[in-house]
């Protein structure tokens, strides 16, 4: 039981962070007011790679 409690988890945050990492420029439009949209989608796509990455982990080590 806890082993599917955590595949699905880690399905769900990498999915979450591939979804983040391709619509990094919409996003970051819709949620920040700042000028500088170019340095919000690259942290936007830099902390949805990281979050793509331990999504993965935890699907591969999930033994």
């Amino acid at each position: 039981m806890m082993q599917m409690l955590f595949m699905i988890l880690g399905l769900l945050l990498s999915i979450g962070g591939i979804v983040m990492v391709y619509d990094a420029r919409p996003l970051s439009n819709r949620f920040f007011g700042f000028g500088d949209q170019n340095e919000a989608s690259l942290g936007m796509k830099m902390i949805g790679f990281a979050i793509t990455m331990i999504g993965a982990f935890i699907v591969y080590f999930n033994i």
